[in-house]
């Protein structure tokens, strides 16, 4: 596990295709989760955030998960499979975007990321705002900040045309930043965001 940059002084070492099928059997049980998510250990808290309700999950709650990873993954798993489907989605990106914590911090990105792709109801000015969130954060040399506010950065982009003509905008500007980890984003960003099959994808979503 280690060499996925996931510690593995508190983790059985089980696959994520187990934990998935066994979280199906289990179903939906918020009071399991939190007692899964107490226990500290790497799978018990991915099988938490696949039981968990996410109309009973509290902003206290969020942020007393956010608060406790240690690693990526379940930041990540975090993000897209539950806190993205709670009513403080978007609360949580703009409060966490700001935090100095590493993995907080990547969770406001990696929400910014899930929700572009999984939001269906909000309209492009709540993205706009996170293209605002994204330019707006100060430089960070921290890779998985990074990374997560890249991905943030492109997913916005291939949601719509007009998205995507602002990620661009903001991308162009980040690439032309003195600071190596902003340029980092921007150009990344840029390669993706002006592709032909992004383009493309965005056009033919355009005339249906």
């Amino acid at each position: 596990m280690k060499r996925y940059g996931i510690p593995n002084d508190q983790a059985f070492g089980v696959s994520m295709g187990l934990m998935q099928k066994f979280a199906n059997k289990v179903g939906k049980d918020h009071k399991l989760a939190t007692a899964l998510w107490s226990t500290g250990w790497y799978e018990a808290r991915t099988l938490a955030v696949y039981v968990a309700e996410p109309n009973r999950v509290t902003k206290r709650q969020m942020s007393s998960w956010a608060n406790s990873f240690d690693n990526w993954a379940i930041c990540d798993t975090a993000c897209f499979h539950l806190f993205d489907r709670t009513p403080f989605a978007w609360e949580m990106v703009e409060k966490w975007t700001g935090s100095s914590k590493y993995f907080v911090k990547r969770a406001g990105f990696a929400l910014v990321w899930s929700l572009s792709v999984h939001d269906k109801a909000s309209r492009n000015v709540a993205f706009r705002s996170a293209l605002h969130l994204i330019e707006n954060t100060p430089p960070d040399d921290r890779p998985l900040v990074n990374k997560a506010i890249n991905m943030a950065l492109r997913a916005t982009g291939k949601r719509n045309s007009i998205l995507n003509k602002a990620a661009i905008q903001t991308a162009t500007r980040l690439a032309g930043s003195d600071a190596s980890s902003r340029a980092w984003i921007g150009k990344h960003a840029l390669r993706e965001l002006k592709s032909n099959a992004v383009q493309c994808r965005l056009q033919k979503s355009q005339r249906r």
